[in-house]
């Protein structure tokens, strides 16, 4: 005891002293053994002597990792909210993209814009979609188209396969005529139109009296026209007048024909008929007009108006002819036909048609059947009463004693 009283009221004016090398050694290795007792111990299992460690499911691991991106995202996307804001919408998509949400893969600026300018987060979702099943509509028209093709041309090898096996096989009389054949012919014969076959004129000055859809269903039927003139056996000379270059008529034309615009066998110009041809040659077809065609003049050159009215204007071209001070007939379809609902007007196809009737064949009758049956319910037929009235006369003398040309008997046709 009095040692360490001694020892004890020593240290209190001794220097501090540094413990030695070997016992600080010691004195670490002591107190790492103490942690050790207190922290439990870890296990960690042998890849070789260990069962097969318990997975962590599926949708728990996405849920984690979803929120976690989540959150990085969104405090990326905060931090960068100073920063350009179309690179801010731009990454926003391709964080809704990777959390699986229903956003397009490619975006166009404008897009971008117009996400940009929707006020809440549900508006840019529905946006998104609305892109994003726009999108995956394309990409199956697409692969739809990619098929279709494949299939024709799939199709059209096995019938070049099989006409050349049946070519070796077979002798045949007549020449087979192939569609480059028919196409050579074709041109052969608009060649020869365009120098000496009657012209027939679409107007095409009614671009303002349109909308865009009604300028396109004119613009498909003046192809079908053309088609239709094009595979006749004695053609028009077609004229598009009144058409203005980098015009709505022009535009919808060369988009629809491309490069094969250049190439018809027609004259497109932005004259006039008036111009172009004497007035008192000019007849100028309508359906409002008083005087009703008879027959098909061959020395007359018809006009046509481009025109599809749904809006019911009735009178346009009537009054453009009036003032240009043309001729104007139109078809004599309450005289051979029982017209049953809608207007008298026809479409620019069942025009050419009946028009390219007539020129051929000078029947009515025939001409007349190009008209859609729906409109009408059959032609006229003569009642019993007047054929057993016109059989008598003509059986009896009476008949011959009138002078010629005074009885008119009209001849209508049947259904």
């Amino acid at each position: 005891m009095s040692g360490s009283i001694i020892l004890r009221s020593c240290a209190r004016f001794s220097v501090p002293f540094t413990i030695p090398t070997k016992r600080r050694v010691l004195c670490s290795a002591v107190l790492q053994r103490y942690m050790s007792s207190k922290i439990p111990a870890v296990s960690y299992p042998n890849k070789e002597n260990t069962s097969t460690p318990e997975q962590l499911g599926l949708d728990g691991w996405k849920i984690t990792m979803k929120s976690s991106v989540q959150e990085e995202d969104v405090s990326t996307v905060s931090s960068n909210k100073d920063e350009d804001p179309l690179a801010a919408i731009r990454e926003l998509v391709e964080m809704w993209r990777l959390l699986g949400k229903e956003v397009p893969e490619h975006i166009s600026e404008e897009e971008l814009k117009t996400a940009m300018e929707c006020v809440s987060k549900s508006s840019k979702k529905k946006y998104l979609k609305y892109l994003y099943i726009k999108e995956k509509k394309k990409k199956a028209k697409q692969i739809k188209k990619e098929m279709k093709a494949a299939t024709r041309e799939k199709a059209v090898k096995e019938q070049l396969l099989e006409t050349a096996k049946e070519d070796k096989q077979q002798n045949f009389l007549f020449l087979r005529l192939w569609d480059r054949n028919m196409d050579i012919a074709m041109g052969w014969k608009g060649a020869q139109a365009m120098q000496f076959g009657q012209p027939l004129v679409f107007d095409m000055d009614y671009d303002n009296y349109m909308k865009p859809k009604e300028l396109q269903n004119t613009v498909s039927q003046l192809l079908e026209s053309e088609g239709w003139n094009r595979r006749d056996v004695d053609p028009f000379h077609l004229y598009f007048c009144n058409l203005k270059t980098d015009g709505a008529y022009h535009k919808e034309l060369v988009k629809r024909y491309g490069e094969k615009w250049d190439k018809l066998l027609l004259t497109a110009t932005e004259k006039s008929h008036v111009d172009l041809f004497p007035k008192d040659s000019i007849i100028y077809l309508t359906a409002d007009s008083p005087k009703v065609m008879t027959t098909f003049k061959h020395d007359k050159i018809y006009i046509v108006g481009s025109f599809v009215d749904k809006a019911m204007q009735t009178g346009t071209s009537l009054a453009k002819a009036k003032r240009l001070k043309l001729a104007t007939e139109c078809l004599p379809l309450d005289k051979y036909l029982q017209w049953d609902t809608g207007t008298k007007n026809l479409t620019l196809d069942q025009m050419i048609r009946i028009l390219l009737c007539l020129k051929n064949t000078g029947s009515w009758e025939e001409a007349l059947k190009f008209v859609p049956r729906r409109k009408h319910t059959g032609y006229m037929e003569i009642s019993q009463h007047s054929q057993e009235f016109v059989n008598r006369l003509k059986n009896s003398k009476t008949f011959n004693s009138f002078p010629k040309g005074s009885l008119h008997t009209q001849k209508r046709w049947r259904k």
